[in-house]
């Protein structure tokens, strides 16, 4: 068994659950490559076996990695995607964050889960993502992002607003805060907090959420992810903030965007136990009565 490890250097990733971690993964004799910063940083704390190798890009892992284990949070998460990229490696969230709807197991789970990877009792779920493509090469090589994609006012306290067309069809002028395209994955983010509904994952669609928008009639809006989406912006401010994911860009308002489903999946590992039904329910604390 061949796993990658990519984590952040923060002191939660410090805890007797993450040596546990190197344990269990050893008990498999399994052969472990860690993310060269996180690993210089938990050598200090944390006793790891002294054959785990080490990787900066995704060519080092590429070829060589069964599975691909994120520890942390959901941000960790997305910030793991740009090392699997269309290597179509497995990879599997371990919760040492807050809610974690995408690092779904939990800290005291982790035995069970390398259990459930080294017995392949697991399936894989295929998440889509969103590409974007700008002016001047728009965030690299990595320009695609599993949860949204967002465009914010940035050196102004006045809503900009941005002109929208679907596959060539001019949909609407958002007079907002910004607008949010989300995939089924990213519906339980920020797409979430400003009113978006809630898409299971694998229903071919994505989601155009309006931030705080001028007009109270303008709603979220569901469409199909073969879609070709088009976002340009003009407000007061020459500035504004696209962000992907976990990272952001500064465009103008000459910057036109066009959005479209990208053309390889991300291979999520679900555990035998793992339901996205379940999953909200207990991080939304559905079906709960609060007032006990």
């Amino acid at each position: 068994m061949r796993v990658a490890i990519y984590g952040r250097s923060t002191s939660d990733n410090l805890s007797e659950h993450i040596q546990a971690l190197f344990q269990k993964l050893n008990e498999y004799s399994a052969e472990i490559y860690i993310y060269g910063p996180f690993c210089d940083y938990i050598r200090k704390t944390l006793q790891i076996p002294s054959t785990v190798k080490c990787f900066n890009t995704h060519e080092d892992i590429k070829g060589k990695a069964d599975f691909m284990l994120s520890v942390g949070g959901d941000g960790t998460f997305l910030e793991t995607i740009a090392f699997i990229r269309d290597s179509q490696i497995p990879v599997l969230g371990i919760n040492t964050g807050r809610l974690g709807f995408l690092a779904n197991v939990a800290k005291t789970e982790i035995n069970a889960a390398i259990d459930s990877l080294a017995k392949n009792k697991f399936s894989i779920e295929k998440r889509a993502l969103l590409a974007v493509k700008g002016p001047g090469n728009l965030f690299g090589e990595v320009n695609y992002g599993l949860n949204e994609l967002t465009i914010l006012k940035k050196d102004s306290s006045q809503m900009v607003t941005i002109h929208t067309s679907i596959n060539g069809e001019y949909l609407n002028s958002y007079f907002a805060d910004g607008l949010i395209i989300a995939t089924p994955t990213g519906s339980t983010a920020y797409s979430l907090s400003c009113g978006g509904p809630l898409v299971m994952p694998g229903s071919e669609n994505f989601v155009i959420t309006p931030i705080a928008p001028h007009n109270l009639n303008v709603r979220p809006l569901v469409i199909s992810d073969n879609s070709i989406i088009t976002l340009k912006v003009e407000g007061r401010s020459p500035n504004y903030l696209v962000t992907l994911d976990s990272r952001s860009e500064t465009i103008d308002d000459s910057t036109e965007l066009t959005l479209k489903k990208a053309d390889f999946y991300i291979h999520l590992i679900k555990l035998e136990n793992q339901h996205f039904f379940k999953t909200i329910r207990n991080k939304l604390l559905w079906g709960l009565d609060k007032r006990n």
